[in-house]
């Protein structure tokens, strides 16, 4: 029998939000998460780069020699806007995104330009190997941007609705699972994402792969963290192994 895994990952993850980003990955802890995907943004919304925040960095490097995964979530975490821009383009990265995909529509060039700039920053920390997977903000990666991903070597991407595994010889290996994931930008997106989250999770019950995405701002809303707590309690009952992403498809893959 195949294992089940829970992959809970923690998104925004910056100086900027690092006060939440500590006490959420504590509280995980406590109920048996002992590592986690970390998607960080190196430079998020331009409020300051990861690398002028000594003690961060001295945590990701203790989070990463603990166990937990550092992975690359874009690099500002924001996308402009354009005048001559489509209603249905504006709709995705205004409404939906709140401004936040970075990589939708990214040429192959300008994103090549970016994950390298990310890969070199990242290597200036002390970390038990480089990151071996790429996220983009709001999961919104374009054709032409993540032709630059996977040109750059990383071993995955995700989307809202699967995870992707770089294989040999242009091969792409696809693992369904949505993940669950919380909008708390205003009531009707709270109390929409509880009846959804919950709805998914018996949906998912038998998949091989549960995935959990929790965003700083998850923290604030008591309804939503209780959930999010219990939905990942109800997985460690049932067995689930608690993976990183970079753990998951190693498994799968083998």
């Amino acid at each position: 029998m195949s294992e089940k895994a829970l992959v809970v990952s923690l998104h925004d993850v910056s100086p900027h939000t690092w006060p939440a980003c500590a006490a959420m990955l504590a509280d995980l802890a406590k109920i048996g998460v002992a590592r986690t995907s970390l998607l960080v943004v190196p430079n998020h919304h331009g409020r300051g780069h990861f690398l002028a925040d000594p003690m961060f960095c001295r945590e990701l490097e203790k989070l990463a020699a603990n166990g937990h995964e550092i992975v690359v979530h874009g690099y500002e975490h924001r996308r402009a806007r354009r005048a001559d821009e489509s209603a249905r383009t504006r709709w995705i990265t205004q409404i939906y995104t709140a401004d936040e995909g970075e990589f939708f529509d990214l040429e192959e060039a300008a994103a090549a330009a970016v994950l390298k700039r990310a890969k070199e920053d990242f290597a200036q920390l002390d970390l038990p190997a480089p990151p071996v997977g790429f996220i983009a903000p709001a999961w919104l990666l374009g054709e032409a941007a993540g032709r630059a991903v996977r040109a750059a070597g990383f071993r995955y991407t995700t989307r809202l609705g699967s995870v992707e595994t770089y294989l040999p010889n242009d091969g792409l290996k696809v693992t369904h699972s949505q993940s669950l994931v919380w909008s708390p930008r205003n009531a009707w997106r709270r109390q929409v994402s509880l009846w959804w989250n919950a709805s998914l999770a018996r949906r998912l019950r038998a998949n091989a792969l549960l995935r959990v995405g929790l965003h700083p701002p998850d923290f604030r809303f008591p309804a939503i963290w209780r959930q999010a707590r219990a939905l990942i309690g109800d997985a460690l009952r049932e067995g689930r192994a608690v993976r990183t992403y970079a753990e998951f498809i190693d498994t799968s893959s083998a």
